[in-house]
């Protein structure tokens, strides 16, 4: 029987093979060259150098563990950025499955992306300029764009903090892809510097838990696509004209903190303060999915479903529950939450997900679906009835990995025994959207299958604490953050923290109705 099993191991690896055989005749010189800039920062560069066809390529992408016949998925992302979409079939790939997972497994980082985005866009007679610009510290050799680029980098001419000369030579020869290197600055603030993980502290973690990646969820607030932002329309429109005593947009990258950077002296030298004297505070839309096809139901999640509804409420909020919702039922309530005309005589938005992840948030028919898409209904221009509204986010899902689960705690995980999947989900660029994660890189988050999770209990009991002392938003987070912290399992060995962005221009600071003075 073993015998048999390493004879088909065998087999399936030929197999394998012969596909990557197949697709190294459809590639070209071009082609090659395009992997092999792409693969920088990924694979050895001597490696690199020394490879002259695509096979030989692929066998460095094997050697690294960048490529196996389990995950193929790094090649398919690299075909489907050279434009070989049509060679997605050998690896069992369409061209609309890697656009969904490109989000969430992509590996080519946004610098390298940025560098590819530009030879693109440079061609021969703009390559001639560019390299008459800087003759004198270039060597006399025929150079395409990429290895134009490449040769920059290779001589510290730029890097992915420092685009001084790349924008130089763009401005002067080809001033339209400064657009492009506006995005990917836009794109590279939003993303969340992530502390390093303790490995040793995680393999003392037991019990069933949350987790997010601890490598790639620093991309997780990676920017959406630049569009003109609502505000910045009206004051076109109106003659510039200020809203609300405010910048049309104070900035259009992230702040991520924890407990460590997010305090409360930050929000209380905030000013203007949000508008909440409309005719109601707004509508809070919880997504609670308890129970999905294969995985395990999650416990204890009616009790986190039940303390937002009433918090919320209380706060004045038209609360709407949506129970075990699937992707398509999903997509029903996004239209519907996005299109309800209560928008405009509403202060506020609120969001609330609780549901099993893995690199994004899975539906009850455990279909993944990308926080930025869920978000990117609610932009100002999607939604005008939100445009210059404070639009709150809070998530209860997050990533698995193998460890040892006790009783009373679960994983809001898919497949927690296999290696993480990468989170690249984010919030829109532009103002008024808040962020909450149940928590940061590394650690796990805890649900009580009788309690609820230690994150959105907190979150709620704060809520309850100080609003009715005037706080705003950010300190009662900070609140929450610290709270948290200090929580500590039975056996005293996990710990959690939890992770707010956001793009708030204003103080959020809720009223107490005066007829609801308590729960």
């Amino acid at each position: 029987m073993k015998s048999q099993g390493s004879s088909s191991d065998k087999n399936c690896k030929v197999s394998f093979r012969k596909k990557l055989l197949i697709i190294d005749s459809d590639l070209g010189v071009e082609d090659v060259e395009r992997l092999k800039f792409l693969c920088i920062g990924l694979v050895p560069n001597k490696k690199l150098e020394k490879s002259s066809s695509a096979s030989d390529v692929f066998e460095h992408l094997l050697a690294e563990d960048l490529l196996s016949e389990g995950d193929s998925f790094f090649l398919a992302e690299l075909l489907y950025i050279i434009g070989q979409k049509k060679l997605l079939q050998y690896l069992n790939y369409t061209e609309e499955k890697v656009e969904q997972l490109l989000p969430i497994q992509g590996k080519v980082s946004l610098f390298r992306n940025l560098l590819y985005e530009l030879s693109q866009g440079i061609d021969s007679e703009d390559l001639k300029n560019m390299i008459f610009l800087l003759n004198d510290s270039l060597p006399k050799t025929e150079m395409t764009s990429l290895s134009f680029l490449a040769l920059l980098e290779k001589q510290d001419k730029i890097d992915e903090d420092n685009l001084t000369c790349l924008e130089d030579l763009c401005k002067m020869v080809v001033p339209k892809l400064l657009r492009n290197i506006e995005k990917y600055k836009r794109e590279k603030a939003a993303q969340i510097v992530t502390p390093p993980v303790d490995k040793e502290a995680e393999s003392l973690y037991q019990g069933e838990e949350e987790l997010v990646s601890q490598t790639d969820i620093k991309t997780f607030l990676e920017a959406l696509p630049q569009e003109e932002s609502w505000q910045d329309k009206r004051a076109r429109s109106n003659g510039n004209r200020a809203t609300d005593g405010a910048p049309s947009l104070v900035s259009r990258g992230l702040q991520g903190a924890s407990a460590n950077t997010l305090n409360s002296e930050t929000s209380t030298k905030w000013a203007p303060t949000y508008r909440m004297n409309r005719n109601h505070r707004g509508l809070c839309v919880i997504v609670n999915n308890h129970s999905f096809i294969s995985l395990r139901d999650r416990r204890g999640t009616h009790k986190d479903a039940e303390i937002l509804k009433g918090v919320f409420q209380w706060l004045g909020f038209t609360v709407h529950t949506y129970n075990d919702v699937t992707k398509g039922e999903m997509e029903e309530v996004l239209q519907k939450e996005k299109c309800n005309p209560a928008h405009a005589d509403g202060d506020c938005f609120v969001f609330c997900i609780l549901t099993h992840g893995r690199g994004a948030v899975y539906s009850s028919d455990e279909a993944l679906i990308p926080i930025r898409e869920i978000m990117s209904h609610f932009t100002a221009l999607q939604c005008p009835g939100l445009a210059e509204k404070p639009k709150l986010f809070f998530i209860q899902a997050c990533q698995g990995e193998k460890i040892q689960l006790s009783k009373s705690i679960e994983a809001d995980a898919l497949n927690p025994e296999q290696a993480p999947t990468s989170l690249q989900d984010s919030i829109p660029v532009e103002a008024d959207f808040l962020l909450g994660l149940a928590t940061v890189p590394g650690y796990v988050s805890f649900r009580h299958v009788e309690e609820g999770s230690w994150y959105i209990q907190s979150l709620c009991n704060h809520l309850k604490v100080l609003v009715p002392r005037e706080e705003d938003i950010l300190s009662i987070l900070t609140a929450v953050n610290d709270d948290v912290s200090r929580r500590v399992d039975k056996q005293g060995t996990k710990k959690q923290m939890p992770q707010p962005a956001f793009t708030l221009r204003k103080k959020l600071v809720f009223p107490v109705p005066l007829d609801a003075l308590s729960l």
